[in-house]
């Protein structure tokens, strides 16, 4: 018997959807309080259109490469299949003067190891693209190239893009977003590096579709 389903597409069957969220620092919203980072404010808005969701498992911690992300998926309690799946790796990759191809590689296997606690179902995942840290004050006050960091992040984002399409898995792109909101003090936690709550509320307007058409599929 396939579960309930609103006019809408998303699920209405009331049982409470679960949500597994892998990434780095913009995943766990270092230097923000719990409630503004971005996988919670999407449960929020999710709640807000009537989907019973708890509150999202969270495997991520600042600073991670794919590899650290992997090894820190082996060491949680992950108790698939989960209802929603979402992947945002590679920052640090980049940052770290990472291989492209390594880069490639690992983040095609960590997709398929979220395909995989999706309970097989590609199109529960959902990707989300990396932001340009170059534009911040941080970035800007680094020393380091930042059309030169633009380009190489341009390039990871072509790569996880890539992947993202190849498992038909949806894409959100918040790069765009974040170069808009670039060094600006209220776009920016105090940490001048990573996004503000208020910023990560303007990522949803990409996020929100992917996360949706993920949960109207079977």
């Amino acid at each position: 018997m396939s579960p309930e389903r609103r006019a809408d597409g998303l699920p209405g069957d009331g049982r409470e959807l679960r949500y597994l969220a892998l990434g780095d620092s913009y995943t766990i919203g270092e230097s923000v309080a719990p409630g503004l980072r971005w996988p919670q404010q999407l449960v929020e808005r999710l709640r807000g259109d009537g989907v019973a969701i708890a509150d999202p498992q969270i495997v991520a911690v600042t600073g991670w490469t794919t590899d650290e992300l992997s090894a820190g998926m082996d060491a949680a309690t992950l108790v698939p299949p989960y209802d929603l799946v979402s992947l945002s790796i590679g920052v640090n990759n980049q940052y770290r003067g990472r291989d492209m191809q390594n880069y490639r590689r690992e983040f095609a296997a960590l997709l398929q190891r979220a395909i995989a606690l999706a309970g097989r179902r590609a199109q529960r995942v959902f990707v989300v693209s990396i932001p340009d840290w170059g534009v911040t004050r941080f970035g800007r006050e680094s020393g380091r190239d930042v059309a030169a960091i633009a380009r190489e992040l341009d390039a990871f984002n072509a790569i996880n893009r890539e992947e993202a399409q190849r498992e038909r898995v949806a894409w959100a792109d918040v790069a765009a977003t974040s170069r808009a909101a670039g060094a600006d003090a209220a776009e920016l936690a105090d940490d001048g590096l990573h996004p503000s709550g208020r910023q990560y509320t303007a990522w949803l307007a990409t996020i929100i579709p992917a996360a949706r058409a993920a949960l109207s599929s079977p």
